[in-house]
């Protein structure tokens, strides 16, 4: 499970950005799109999302909001634009599998809500 891995290093990446800012008490909300044929599972990512105060203790009582990227790619036969996962890779329009991704792999600290 490297979403464990991916929590510490969001910690560390916001925790770096709030370097210097001195009136910041904590961390209330963190907001993470996750893109939905990326390599992070939403599940896993939630689950050791409170280990991030262990590392930071801005994160303590922090909440986690994930906002999910659905996949969606542009055929290059026939320029249909299409759901990945629901169509399982194929253009509905020209049954195609070649075609570019547009979205659904993403991994963005989008927001963070501090106190």
């Amino acid at each position: 499970m490297h979403e464990l891995g991916l929590v510490f290093q969001m910690a560390k990446v916001i925790e770096e950005s709030l370097a210097g800012e001195e009136d910041i008490t904590a961390i209330d909300t963190v907001v993470m799109e996750i893109g939905e044929i990326s390599s992070v599972v939403p599940h896993y990512f939630e689950a050791c999302f409170p280990a991030a105060a262990d590392r930071c203790p801005l994160f303590a009582g922090a909440k986690l909001v994930i906002e999910k990227i659905p996949a969606v790619a542009r055929c290059r036969s026939c320029g249909e634009e299409f759901p990945v996962v629901e169509n399982k890779g194929y253009c509905p329009a020209c049954g195609s599998f070649d075609k570019d991704l547009l979205s659904g792999r993403e991994f963005n600290i989008k927001e963070v809500a501090v106190r």
